[in-house]
């Protein structure tokens, strides 16, 4: 046989043998991953498959250690349930958990064969670091939508996640952004027993999980974990004044100094009774679980620098990125707010504390009466300082040296997730978009006809951005690149001007 011959055919064999594993990773509720064999559930749709450890319990000497390997198992592992909650207390629509038993992550993809491998989309929850699971979303419409698998994480939360203390080195304060990597690293040597495809991996993840999205793209050690990134509601740089958080909360970032966590986690081993980490490490979960250190550490080794200055020098993965807010993201905030209904009163005092003699200048510019009531005002305020105008100075940053997309998610007859209090309307809030891309656990909600029409086209628009680092397809509206920024609505789907409907022009004058 010649030398031309030869090489063809074993070229045949080995197509052969990766359509066979393709197809058998679509048809079988069976797959083995690298630790060990799993049973998930098939169905006429999909096969999912739920409770896969990713790293070894983080319980015992591990706490507060950088996620390890999980023992690997020989007998067929039940995946048909999701694993537990991470440690945390209760919270808007999520459970309290006292599991550090947690890192756990679930896979959802279309039933059947595939000729070639599926992009994966790898998803990392919200719930400020403190709250939720990667099982409170149902990914089915949008693995079917886009043909698409879905991973959804677990990582650890609040004091478990992000303490800190000078004995913990470089690790203080960022064990569940490592607990997400450790989760990347789990797809890329496992994606391909599920049908999908290691090197077409997206990062995606709302509110906390888009915060941790952007840090991602600029930590070193995530480099060629991901090919694509979605940053929904989590703009590296977020940022808000006294109170403009929510009630109590002094000014700040979603990011800290690892000098500040450590500081602040000795003072809670004082509160405590520990002089030291072994000591810390003894202690029960309900004794940690409602400790108020929930902050992600910079100056640390997943983070070298803050996100926020990371992304102005450049210094990130040049992966293509999709990133947006919602058109009134603050009115969830500001519902939450004790004390309602709000007052003109109210209202005067928070724009005090936040701005000090600036204050009648924002209210002068976000009066009550043309913003329907104190609450509102102050709502729409916040959702310009705090997230639209952040929104638009990242998507310059990200525009000037990669291939970016925003958004702008503007149904403001979205099902809320919270009734509106007194004086308010929730409109466009914070989160509203999840329902549109995958079914909430907890949250029941139903699309009238042209919120699923819109929906269909979301999760075509999130899909192809997977695929191919464009959303864009013939039947749908055109998207253009950023810093334009693309309206979603059930009525039109079309660019608008993001920055002056914000009027980020007075914010950054103010």
């Amino acid at each position: 046989m010649s030398k031309r011959l030869l090489a063809m055919a074993l070229s045949l064999l080995t197509l052969g043998a990766l359509t066979t594993a393709a197809a058998e990773a679509g048809e079988s509720p069976i797959v083995r991953t690298d630790s060990g064999p799993v049973r998930g559930v098939i169905t006429s749709e999909v096969r999912s498959f739920q409770g896969i450890p990713f790293a070894a319990p983080p319980v015992g000497d591990l706490r507060w250690r950088p996620p390890r390997r999980p023992d690997s198992w020989t007998a067929v592992r039940d995946a048909s349930k999701p694993g537990p909650r991470c440690a945390q207390g209760p919270g808007l629509g999520s459970a309290a958990s006292d599991a550090e038993d947690c890192l756990y992550l679930n896979v959802i993809g279309p039933a059947g064969p595939t000729r070639k491998p599926r992009p994966v989309m790898v998803w990392v929850h919200g719930g400020g670091f403190t709250g939720g699971a990667g099982s409170d979303y149902d990914f089915k419409r949008l693995a079917l939508g886009g043909d698409v698998v879905v991973v959804s994480v677990n990582y650890r939360l609040g004091v478990f996640g992000f303490y800190g203390h000078p004995e913990l080195g470089r690790d203080s304060g960022a064990f569940g952004l490592e607990d997400q990597q450790a989760a990347l690293r789990w797809v890329q040597r496992n994606a391909r027993a599920f049908g999908g495809d290691p090197r077409n991996v997206t990062l995606f993840g709302e509110s906390a999980g888009g915060m941790s999205t952007c840090g991602q793209l600029t930590s070193p050690s995530a480099a060629g974990l991901f090919s694509r990134a979605i940053i929904q509601s989590g703009p590296c740089t977020l940022s808000w004044p006294d109170d403009g958080f929510a009630p109590g909360v002094p000014a700040g970032t979603p990011f800290r100094p690892r000098a500040d966590v450590e500081k602040d986690g000795v003072a809670v081993a004082a509160k405590l009774g520990c002089a030291d980490v072994a000591c810390l490490r003894r202690l029960p979960v309900k004794d940690l679980v409602n400790q108020p250190l929930a902050t992600p550490a910079f100056d640390t080794a997943v983070l070298p620098e803050h996100p926020a200055a990371a992304l102005k020098a450049g210094r990130f993965a040049r992966v293509p990125v999709l990133s947006g807010t919602t058109r009134d993201e603050a009115r969830l905030f500001v519902a939450l707010y004790p004390g309602q209904p709000f007052t003109e009163e109210r209202y005067q005092e928070l724009l005090r504390t936040g701005f000090g003699a600036k204050a009648p200048i924002v209210a002068a510019k976000y009066p009550s009466a043309k913003h329907g009531g104190p609450a509102m005002a102050f709502a729409d305020a916040m959702t310009d300082r705090v997230w639209a105008c952040p929104e638009a100075e990242a998507k310059r940053s990200l525009s000037a040296r990669t291939r970016s997309f925003g958004y702008e998610f503007a149904d403001r007859n979205a099902p809320a997730l919270i009734p509106a209090p007194p004086g308010m309307r929730m409109g466009a809030a914070h989160g509203s978009e999840l329902a549109y891309l995958s079914d909430l656990t907890g949250f029941p909600v139903e699309l009238n006809p042209a919120q699923k029409e819109l929906a269909a086209r979301m999760i075509q628009y999130w899909t192809r951005f997977a695929r191919t680092g464009d959303p864009n397809g013939e039947e749908l509206p055109k998207w253009r690149p950023s810093p334009k920024t693309q309206s979603l609505t059930p009525d039109k789907i079309g660019p608008v001007d993001f920055a002056a409907e914000h009027h980020c022009g007075f914010w950054a004058g103010l």
